[in-house]
């Protein structure tokens, strides 16, 4: 898992140097179809990819994205109208038989269709019109990792082709795969933490805008991985009713990477901290947002906020793994998990 944590600047790199006109010529075909809205069916960690395009897509591209209940075109067997639609399924391994019923269905009915996929030769490319290769190579971890944040990648080009590979945002995408590497360099400081948290059986987990995709993926990795049943939340949300949960010691983890949202987030944190009493651990880029927090991790400066995702996540990667090593699991056999989940 740890090999496959530090591959990712390169195959970040890769996606860059080598995939971009293959994803304009998606985006050429999304243009001419001109759907009303995205159509979008992920399950688990490609889930998560799909609510960071949620709020991507949303602000970059005037694109409403809804994310499918599978179930109803297959155990319910009453599909939505999807003839307006552009119909995405993103999948690791394109082999979850509900997920490829909605590119099915989609394609029936006439909608444009797109796999995101790590495998092009999977149920999912071949039920798909297009297909957009996340070229991660093989992924041996049960927990994805890497295939994470090809995917998040994938979803940041073709929002950039989509309005016309404007210069600035193509600068902005360039410097990822060299911030994910600055993260990758200072590992030390977060199996440092981690050790500060080998008795801890719950937690919240705080992301708003494009790091609530953030939220929800280092929450997974934490139950995933060590059992630790991890809450995430949209800090908007979390207000309405869950923070009745957060008392005095409760480990409160938040990603707030410089971004609209961020003083907002900086004021509920503050409130948790000095009227709740939590325990507080932050990745942000500012440093008077770590300050709040017992614990904190500095990401990169000088990230856009809309890429600050596919950064920000590695360093809760990084925490997770040696949590996990801390706590005496196994990183490579979670309990009850496999690499490939097939659900219809």
């Amino acid at each position: 898992m740890r090999t496959e944590i530090t591959e990712q600047p390169a195959i970040l790199h890769d996606l860059l140097a080598q995939h971009m006109p293959v994803v304009q010529e998606v985006a050429q075909a999304i243009r001419r179809h001109n759907p009303d809205y995205v159509f979008l069916a992920a399950r688990g960690t490609s889930r998560h990819a799909g609510t960071y395009a949620q709020y991507l897509w949303g602000a970059f591209n005037q694109l409403s994205v809804a994310l499918a209940s599978p179930s109803l075109f297959t155990q319910y067997e009453r599909p939505p109208r999807l003839d307006r639609a552009l119909v995405i399924g993103i999948s690791q391994s394109g082999q979850s038989p509900d997920i490829v019923r909605v590119i099915e269905v989609g394609q029936r009915q006439g909608s444009l269709t797109l796999a995101i996929t790590n495998d092009v030769n999977s149920p999912l490319a071949h039920a798909s019109a297009h297909v957009l290769d996340t070229s991660a190579g093989v992924e041996m971890a049960v927990a994805a990792t890497k295939t994470y944040t090809a995917q998040l990648m994938v979803l940041a080009m073709l929002s950039v082709a989509l309005n016309g590979c404007v210069p600035e945002q193509m600068e902005a995408l360039s410097h990822v795969p060299g911030l994910v590497q600055q993260v990758l360099a200072r590992e030390a400081e977060l199996a440092d933490i981690a050790q500060r948290y080998t008795a801890m059986e719950r937690c919240i987990v705080l992301g708003r805008g494009y790091n609530y995709a953030s939220a929800l993926e280092w929450a997974l990795k934490l139950k995933e991985l060590t059992t630790v049943a991890a809450d995430p939340y949209s800090s908007a949300e979390f207000q309405h009713g869950p923070i009745a949960l957060a008392s005095q010691g409760t480990p409160v983890f938040a990603i707030v990477p410089r971004d609209v949202v961020s003083a907002e987030l900086e004021t509920l944190l503050h409130k948790l901290v000095h009227s709740q009493q939590v325990r507080l651990f932050t990745l942000s880029d500012e440093h008077h947002i770590n300050i709040l927090a017992h614990d904190s991790f500095q990401l990169p400066e000088g990230m856009a906020p809309w890429v600050s995702p596919i950064v920000g996540i590695v360093a809760a990667q990084l925490f997770c793994y040696h949590l996990t090593l801390a706590k005496g699991c196994d990183p490579m056999s979670p309990p009850g998990l496999h690499k490939v989940t097939l659900t219809y």
